[in-house]
């Protein structure tokens, strides 16, 4: 069991006469586009005040029909805010954002980033924020636009014990299950570890299946062997690389996203600069980071990342007619 205060944090969604709107915190959501938009939506519809900002106009225009006050630009946005939400692309844009915006914060705001980045990048995030007076956590998210949507993403939440309190209650609204982590860039650490063994996972899947079809060896017989022996994993009974077996997976829909391949390969670029700087022997990941950069460049970051079973069926073809 995990320590306590370490443990899954989970709790019934916050009705609202838990706590009147009027003292609920006021909340900047910087970054609207197909996560943020649908997380700043779910706090606006649980009585936040919620102030936006996002430089793409359909951003806006859908913010604003989900009760979301959409300002001109980011520093508009925090003055009044009591929380700064930030959902970007990217450890550079965050830093970025932070130079521009921490001054224009009132003193012990405290901001809250769910962008997946660089541990590093958080960590420099969080220092530059308590440097300005304010306070940080780093809170990435699993469960992609869908769970954005139905607010039962997974938070993972590096920052101090007190920042990750003030944090909670916010993110209870927008997931289903909040993780403290540990310190600052902790957040960050748990989903490149715990995406690094997704990839690494579907990959084996994949060859297994692969391997399975040259066989002679039907895809059902080899799903309900492995998914009830040691073979057994989310990768295979959730997200079943091949039609037929799991009916609901993007395998049955043309490998139309739920987790897109070109998000793998960004959060195994970051796994893979983690396990570089900190001297870890980790030839499986590194190995997964080059197979997805491989496949999303090749034209396959759009589909889902279970599609790289395709990539490998046409390079196992490709040798057999050499």
């Amino acid at each position: 069991m995990l320590p306590a205060a370490r443990r899954a944090r989970t709790r019934p969604r916050r009705s609202e006469g838990e706590r009147p709107m009027s003292e609920l915190p006021n909340v900047a959501f910087l970054g609207l586009g197909h996560m943020g938009g649908p997380m700043a939506a779910n706090l606006a519809k649980a009585g936040y005040a919620v102030t936006g900002y996002d430089p793409v106009p359909a951003a806006q225009e859908e913010a604003t029909k989900n009760g979301i006050t959409v300002v001109g630009s980011a520093v508009e946005a925090v003055p009044a805010a009591d929380v700064v939400i930030t959902m970007l692309p990217n450890g550079k844009l965050v830093l970025d954002l932070y130079d521009e915006i921490l001054g224009a914060a009132k003193p012990n705001t405290l901001f809250v980033d769910s962008s997946t980045i660089d541990v590093a990048d958080a960590r420099d995030a969080a220092g530059r924020a308590q440097a300005a007076g304010h306070r940080a956590v780093d809170a990435p998210v699993s469960g992609g636009v869908a769970g954005a949507a139905a607010g039962t993403l997974a938070f993972m939440v590096g920052g101090s014990e007190e920042d990750f309190a003030a944090a909670q209650p916010l993110l209870d609204v927008m997931g289903r299950k909040v993780v403290h982590c540990g310190g600052s860039g902790n957040g960050q650490a748990a989903k490149i570890c715990n995406n690094m063994i997704l990839g690494v996972s579907m990959i084996a899947i994949s060859e297994a299946f692969v391997l399975g079809e040259k066989l002679g060896l039907d895809n059902q017989a080899l799903f309900d062997v492995a998914s009830n022996a040691s073979g057994q994993c989310w990768a295979l009974t959730s997200n079943c690389p091949v039609p037929g077996p799991v009916p609901t997976t993007p395998a049955n829909n043309d490998y139309q996203p739920g987790f897109a391949a070109a998000l793998m390969d960004k959060d195994l670029g970051l796994a893979s600069n983690a396990v570089r700087s900190n001297g870890v022997e980790a030839e499986l990941g590194l190995r997964a980071a080059e197979l997805y950069h491989r496949f999303n460049t090749g034209g396959g970051g759009g589909l889902d990342f279970s599609a790289i079973i395709n990539d490998i069926r046409d390079r196992s073809n490709a040798e057999d007619s050499k």
